[in-house]
């Protein structure tokens, strides 16, 4: 009796811890999805706004990481460099498999940019530099955080002909925290872009995101479909 009672507890253990291990989920062992919509408005030659809206998924279909609607005011300086400031806030959901509502993170942003374009034959190259004043808010407790962003970014035309539609587009942006430990993330994206003319274009692609936000290192992987619309032209 007692050796069963033994065997029965050791199995019930190591089933226990079976399970454990197999319900042990990482955002890393998923393909999530960032599906985005950028917007520029041209109120005049030199003013223009700029709006956007990224929704953010743990999985490729469902399971809600982030929602980040973004609003700003451009100033063309020329052709090649402009300035921007604006706003945004950002609900996020830490916790895997929680969804919308659950013990979210939110932020306050305000941020400022400076792009600089310039070329290589046909290929476009453009410099983003950003910076970020955050106000994130957990349960009861809110932090304020400085962080600065630099992007650079590739449009590659698939042919020498002027009207053909597909493109790759190619990036590597670094988030570096100015009041905490430096480095923030990284992500590296390419994509296949198709442009329906000279003000719309929607691309899709890969993104690696190394991560160390949430305080642990995480290396994602996500698809994004991204849609680019310029208005008031």
């Amino acid at each position: 009796m007692k050796k069963t009672t033994f065997i029965l507890i050791l199995s019930l253990l190591f089933t226990n811890t079976n399970f454990s291990q197999s319900n042990s989920i990482l955002p890393d062992d998923y393909l999530g999805s960032w599906l985005m919509y950028f917007g520029t408005h041209h109120l005049n030659d030199k003013y223009s706004i700029h709006y956007e809206t990224q929704l953010r998924n743990y999985e490729l279909t469902n399971n809600f990481f982030q929602l980040l609607p973004r609003v700003g005011l451009n100033y063309k300086i020329d052709n090649n460099s402009m300035v921007t400031a604006g706003y945004a806030f950002i609900p996020t959901q830490t916790d895997f498999d929680e969804g919308w509502g659950n013990n979210m993170v939110t932020e306050n942003r305000i941020w400022e940019q400076f792009i600089l374009r310039n070329s290589i034959g046909s290929i476009k190259i453009r410099h983003r530099y950003r910076l970020e004043q955050r106000w994130v808010k957990n349960g009861n407790n809110t932090s304020y955080k400085n962080r600065a962003r630099y992007m650079l970014s590739f449009k590659i035309p698939l042919s020498k002909k002027e009207d053909f539609p597909l493109f790759l587009s190619v990036y590597d942006e670094i988030f570096i925290n100015i009041s905490d430990e430096p480095f923030n993330q990284n992500r590296l994206y390419t994509a296949l872009g198709y442009q329906f003319n000279t003000n719309a274009n929607v691309q899709l692609g890969y993104l690696k995101h190394h991560n160390t936000a949430a305080g642990i290192i995480q290396n994602l992987n996500r698809l994004q479909l991204a849609v680019f619309l310029n208005t008031g032209n």
